[in-house]
């Protein structure tokens, strides 16, 4: 099995597990989101500077190819630096078992900042999309390979009900295809390969020749640098998500901001 293979097949376990919990005890949870935070509108915000990366800074404590990624990892003070630098957005990631992050972190962060919050994690069923509503999430990660058409579809269909924007997320022409066909307005292009947890760039500049002309796309994973950047935007991508190098980076991580920014 691949990664991603593991991953899936516990998040499956995880999910039917809680969902049988939340009905047997009636369980909801009480934070209230309040009013949506588009994610879409604070990626294409900088309309007077439209040459500006619009950075979605992620709060992200571990991975299965990194393993811990700072010991004094706080993910509160973490979204607060986020948005003094001036992030876009932020993206949450919620996984525990892979990832050692907290569903919990979404309603804790949301009172301290402004920014649209995306909740990344690995959505498998629908009922992951209300719990991400009633939890603060204003977006979430949906990944086109774990995702069949039909699916992709009905969770964008009842994201949308719920008020939850969503980042498509493609790895190869296979998931071109599912986005194309289901008109998802954002999609994120992970240049790092779920099956081995390799990093190649340019799987963001090949993709987005693919795309239609009117999607927004997020470049994911593996970008450390300014150079980075314009290289990605050399390709018409304007809008990316980090998260290793921004957590590892620790007092320098405003200047990082800053420079990524540039």
């Amino acid at each position: 099995m691949s990664v991603l293979d593991k991953i899936i097949a516990a998040k499956r376990l995880e999910v039917a597990a809680l969902k049988k919990s939340a009905i047997a005890t009636g369980a909801r949870v009480a934070f209230d989101r309040g009013p949506q935070r588009s994610l879409q509108a604070a990626l294409e915000r900088l309309a007077l500077h439209p040459e500006a990366p619009r950075i979605i800074a992620e709060v992200k404590k571990a991975s299965p190819s990194a393993g811990l990624l700072r010991a004094d990892f706080d993910p509160l003070r973490l979204a607060a630096e986020y948005q003094a630098g001036g992030a876009a957005a932020l993206s949450v990631v919620t996984d525990a078992p892979f990832f050692q992050g907290s569903v919990e972190w979404l309603a804790r962060i949301r009172p301290l900042v402004d920014l649209p919050l995306l909740r990344k994690e690995f959505i498998v069923d629908p009922w992951q999309l209300e719990e991400s509503r009633q939890a603060g999430a204003d977006a979430v990660l949906l990944i086109a390979a774990v995702l069949s058409e039909v699916q992709l579809k009905d969770f964008l269909d009842i994201a949308t009900e719920l008020e939850l924007e969503c980042l498509v997320e493609i790895r190869d022409l296979a998931d071109a295809a599912k986005v194309a066909a289901v008109k998802a307005p954002l999609v994120g292009i992970n240049n790092r390969d779920l099956k081995d947890f390799t990093i190649d760039l340019k799987t963001s500049i090949d993709l987005a020749a693919h795309l239609p002309g009117d999607r927004l796309i997020v470049s994911e994973s593996g970008i450390e640098s300014a150079a980075d950047i314009k290289r990605l935007q050399a390709a018409g991508i304007n809008a990316f998500l980090i998260g290793t190098s921004l957590v590892k980076a620790g007092s320098d991580r405003l200047r990082l901001l800053a420079e990524l920014q540039r």
